[in-house]
């Protein structure tokens, strides 16, 4: 018999509207996962029970009194830990705030509140975000639910493997570098990053900046669907979000119209021509592609011009660490950990004329995808991600295939080049790779094409289903159970 947490989102919602699943019953359901498998991974990080308990009579309450229910309707949510939630602990991962509660929502939590969701609990997350692997010395490691020896990925770890496990449907994430969709990949579930401004973001400090976006993390791509149709919105907070006056051209949009795939051009490239990719993920990569390829009209190995891709982002990624870490990294350098340190301490080193040329790069480099796409391509599809799953003991990849890694976050190439120009993506589990570890496809549409990108996935998703090479991977909750606790390995709870 299936559980109400392992219902989809969409399932839930739709049970949850016609009376056949109480708000209550998928809530406590969702709690029990969280308490038999959280001590195995520890990606729900923060809880209250009692205020979730409520919102869910009050859910329920709703239901029979024949109100207006919200698309998110009575439907648990996990949120990232650098997602401020009004009443209930938020750290960013940080020591510093180990002991801050917030007073009011994010607006982004404050529109998954409105549209009827119910926070369940806190998702855990590297300290500010900074790096894709999910330790910090407040809540210590996430492990992948598929082996809690290695990492979940991240910054948005804590999500993607509440979300495999079962202990939410839905959950929310950031992405800079491939922060919704280097989970996504580890763990087997679904992350977009959408276009600057489609999701408003009310807490980036360089709100002209387009390189951090919120978005939607589900087990499949109908309910990231379903939650991108209460995030995605045009709000005064976000200046990325403009549009024209008094014409909200972003809430409301068609997030489940389908696509046929046999009429799309696809450019296949396993690195982007820059980023350093194992040979393992090569392969993988390529099976999986030569599987796909008689979905489309087309499928050739080709790729976007990304030179100065690099340098460009390392800067920018700088650029936007001191603005928001500068002083207190001066005040004292050991307040923060290596990560966000490092970052802060690169950015000291860079010059105006150095900014300017990163952004000069960065255009450029737009510029040239904007002529790829014109060229007879609708999109592109990569590995999300360039390695297997490594032990979350090691902080990151010091080296692929032998080849040392430039930076902390060199590895996440495949992820940044879609970054940088603002193009949306998405990452689609498809099986598993050598190591018996999930397997993301990365698929990337041109500029403004995020419904296109969010329907290719559900395309493919449809079209692979019931593959047992193919098909989304489950983690053995059982072995889960049975898992002694993760915050007994050696090093759990540390920045390095």
């Amino acid at each position: 018999m299936t559980e109400p947490c392992d219902l989809s989102a969409v399932q839930a919602r739709q049970m949850i509207g016609t009376k056949k699943l109480s708000p209550v019953e998928l809530l406590e359901s969702c709690i029990k996962r969280v308490g038999e498998v959280n001590h195995a991974v520890n990606a729900m990080v923060a809880m209250d029970e009692e205020a979730a308990r409520a919102s869910a009579k009050e859910a329920e309450a709703a239901v029979m009194r024949g109100d207006l229910l919200g698309a998110l309707h009575g439907l648990p949510l996990g949120i990232k830990d650098l997602d401020s939630t009004a009443g209930l602990v938020t750290t960013f991962g940080s020591p510093m705030f180990k002991d801050n509660v917030p007073d009011k929502d994010d607006h982004h939590v404050a529109d998954l509140r409105d549209a009827g969701g119910i926070i369940l609990g806190k998702t855990n997350t590297p300290e500010f975000g900074a790096g894709a692997n999910t330790r910090n010395a407040v809540y210590g490691a996430t492990g992948n639910p598929f082996d809690p020896t290695r990492s979940a990925a991240g910054s948005s770890g804590g999500s993607g493997v509440a979300l495999a496990v079962g202990m939410v449907p839905l959950a929310s994430g950031s992405d800079t570098g491939g922060s919704l969709r280097n989970p996504a990949a580890f763990n087997g579930i679904v992350g977009f990053r959408p276009s600057p401004g489609l999701v408003p973001n009310s807490r980036r400090a360089l709100g002209w900046s387009g390189l951090s976006v919120l978005g939607p993390m589900a087990r499949n791509t109908a309910d990231l669907a379903l939650m991108l149709s209460a995030m995605a919105g045009d709000e005064g907070v976000d200046p990325l979000a403009y549009t024209l006056p008094d014409v909200d051209v972003r809430r409301g949009m068609t997030w489940d119209a389908a696509v046929d795939l046999s009429g799309l051009r696809v450019a296949v490239t396993p690195d982007f021509g820059f980023a350093p990719t194992d040979r393992h993920i090569r392969e993988v990569f390529a099976s999986r592609a030569a599987a796909l390829a008689p979905l489309f009209a087309s499928a050739e190995e080709r790729t976007p011009d990304c030179s100065g891709a690099d340098e460009a982002f390392a800067i920018l990624r700088a650029v936007s660490f001191l603005a928001g870490f500068n002083d207190r990294v001066k005040k004292d350098p050991n307040c923060v950990g290596p990560n966000v340190r490092a970052n802060v301490e690169e950015g000291w080193g860079y010059s105006a004329a150095d900014v300017a040329r990163a952004s000069v790069l960065q255009t450029q480099m737009y510029r040239r995808w904007q002529e790829f796409f014109d060229s007879g391509v609708d999109v592109i599809i990569s590995p999300a991600m360039t390695i297997s799953p490594r032990l979350w003991s090691e902080l990151y990849p010091a080296e692929i295939d032998g080849v040392p890694t430039k930076s902390y976050f060199h590895w996440l190439a495949t992820a940044y080049a879609a970054t940088l120009v603002g193009h949306p993506a998405i990452s689609l589990p498809l099986g598993v790779d050598k190591a018996g570890m999930p397997f993301g496809l990365q698929i990337v549409g041109p500029r403004g094409g995020d419904a296109l990108v969010v329907a290719v996935a559900a395309a493919i998703e449809a079209a692979v289903e019931g593959d047992a090479t193919l098909a989304r991977p489950v983690p053995d909750l059982a072995k889960l159970r049975a898992a002694p606790p993760i915050s007994g390995m050696p090093g759990f709870l540390s920045f390095d």
